[in-house]
């Protein structure tokens, strides 16, 4: 499956949709509100941002990122800012879950890093830091 990107996008996203509805109601909720963006990579215009914030370093390869506001940090007087956003990203989900597997069959790796890196961002959005995650087994 290394060679056809189609295929490794249709296999991700097929896992990704079931790891979506093996969420609890609750967390669906979040989903509902905040907008869920999956992307090979990230676009230049998000490393670019990312970089002038000194938030990643420009050789990592990103696996998840959580854009705005925690839903801990925000008051009413912010409703005019940007909406928050989590994005997954397919190659850097492959890359830390080992690569890309050859079939659906010999997908437990990734599927289990694509199940940790959206519940990463999730518990950003509900107001979890680093050092949060890294204990529940989310880092």
């Amino acid at each position: 499956m290394t060679g056809n990107a189609d295929a490794r996008r249709d296999l991700f996203d097929l896992i990704l949709e079931g790891e979506i509805r093996r969420l609890p109601g609750r967390v669906h909720d979040v989903l509902d509100e905040v907008p869920l963006v999956v992307l090979d990579t990230p676009t230049p215009d998000l490393w670019r941002e990312l970089e002038e914030h000194g938030l990643v370093d420009p050789r990592a390869r990103l696996a998840g990122l959580h854009t705005g506001r925690m839903r801990t940090h925000r008051s009413v007087e912010e409703s005019a800012s940007a909406p928050n956003q989590i994005f997954l990203f397919r190659d850097g989900i492959a890359a830390m879950s080992g690569g890309w597997p050859s079939d659906i069959e010999h997908s437990e790796a990734l599927r289990e890093q694509i199940r940790i890196t959206l519940l990463h961002e999730i518990g950003h959005e509900l107001g979890l830091y680093e050092d949060d995650l890294d204990a529940l087994g989310y880092a």
